[in-house]
């Protein structure tokens, strides 16, 4: 069966609703969980390739203490993202509202992927990019944002260890509303969160991977001021890329 009759298969036999929120919950996991767990487990298994290709020095790494804590953090706010998201489909059921995604018969075209994605990376470097910098002002940042940086040497799995003010703010909104706004095909977005997700396991992962993808956001946890976007074109534009000095805010 082609993936294309597998796709009609699923419409036909499955709510726009349950596709949703299923579909993405399997992204989430296997993008984000599994991908964590390949990096966390990295220093066990393989422990001197690890040391190779690790950014920071040991003594920085966190604790199995801290990486438990972390995880408990994490999946709280996975409960609250996997809530959240079915109370709204559930609001949308109830007033008959139609789904935020297309669930067209026939899949995306590459030509369509390929734009939506672009526009979708753009529009969460924007998002992202100020609420950054708003949770770094020094009346906000004690409050929201400073949980994020107890991990000064990364980990994948600090990706999400954020306050839910920072969850909703920065994690959820610049990833889910850019392809509303373009009302993208379903498989579009599963396509979008798959990258979003391995850029930012990849980037917090503290590994040298991937012609060194994860040094700016290392440099945004161990200076606090620099690097705040995710793809790089704000911080160039508001020179913020750690080419001078700016002072930490603790």
């Amino acid at each position: 069966m082609s993936i294309s009759s597998q796709w009609k298969h699923l419409l036909q036999n499955y709510s726009s609703s349950t596709l949703e929120f299923v579909g993405t919950s399997i992204v989430q996991f296997t993008c984000f969980w599994a991908v964590s767990a390949f990096y966390i487990a990295l220093p066990y298994i393989f422990p001197a390739f690890s040391a190779r290709h690790k950014l920071q020095k040991q003594e920085k790494q966190p604790t199995q203490a801290e990486l438990w804590d972390c995880f408990k953090v994490v999946c709280r706010n996975q409960v609250f993202s996997a809530f959240l998201h079915i109370s709204l489909l559930k609001i949308d059921t109830l007033v008959g509202r139609p789904p935020s995604y297309r669930f067209d018969d026939a899949l995306p075209s590459l030509v369509e992927v390929v734009r939506d994605v672009a526009f979708g990376i753009l529009i969460r470097e924007i998002l992202f990019y100020y609420a950054h910098r708003l949770f770094h002002h020094p009346s906000i940042y004690p409050t929201i944002h400073k949980p994020h940086h107890r991990f000064t040497a990364p980990v994948a799995l600090a990706a999400q260890y954020a306050s839910i003010t920072e969850h909703i703010l920065a994690n959820i909104l610049p990833i889910s509303l850019p392809l509303r706004l373009t009302r993208s095909h379903m498989v579009t977005f599963w396509v979008f969160l798959t990258l979003e997700l391995l850029e930012t396991t990849t980037v917090h992962s503290g590994y040298d991977f991937f012609a060194g993808s994860a040094r700016r956001h290392d440099s945004h946890h161990e200076k606090f001021v620099v690097n705040f976007g995710t793809v790089g074109i704000l911080d160039w534009v508001h020179g913020t890329d750690g080419k001078k000095k700016e002072k930490r805010v603790e």
